[in-house]
């Protein structure tokens, strides 16, 4: 009777005599055969540009359902109050920094900081502290969010003095 390791052996022995002499074979094609390296270049092409046309299909939907959550924030609106306004910043940027240490959730990250965004006083400054804390492909989508809402002011204000408006009291 044949001993188990003998008839394992001969099977590896046999499928790496195959993959071998496969490999041999295709080398051998692709060495002396002008069509069978034509061929290899086109399928190369039509995979990088089926990659190409799925990554393009990929930010597409990615932007379509920017477009759409941003939309639904506005409907759903944000407080009025500066109390109301303050807890709702705090919350906002709290859920956005718990949901960007997943890396499944970057877009309800993005938009729980565009939310936090959206009702601080100064969403040109915020936008700079974000620049140094958020990690970058949050801070990707947050960027296509602010750019969709037209809306969104963030232009940094000056401290708070407007010296044009200071009347001119007859120094000259």
């Amino acid at each position: 009777m044949v001993a188990t390791s003998t008839i394992v052996t001969a099977s590896v022995a046999t499928a790496a005599t195959g993959l071998i002499a496969y490999v041999a074979y295709f080398d051998y094609q692709r060495r002396n055969q002008a069509e069978f390296r034509r061929n290899l270049r086109r399928n190369e092409r039509r995979q990088a540009r089926a990659e190409k046309e799925e990554a393009e299909a990929s930010t597409q939907r990615q932007r379509a359902a920017i477009k759409t959550l941003v939309d639904d924030a506005k409907e759903e609106g944000f407080p009025g109050g500066v109390e109301e306004r303050e807890a709702y910043f705090n919350e906002q940027v709290m859920a956005g920094e718990m949901l960007s240490q997943d890396p499944s959730k970057k877009v309800e990250s993005a938009l729980a900081f565009y939310k936090g965004l959206k009702v601080y006083p100064a969403p040109g400054d915020l936008i700079k502290i974000y620049d140094s804390t958020v990690p970058k492909p949050i801070l990707d989508i947050l960027a296509e969010m602010i750019a969709y809402d037209s809306d969104l002011d963030i232009r940094s204000r000056p401290g708070g003095i407007n010296l044009g408006d200071i009347p001119n009291v007859g120094l000259d």
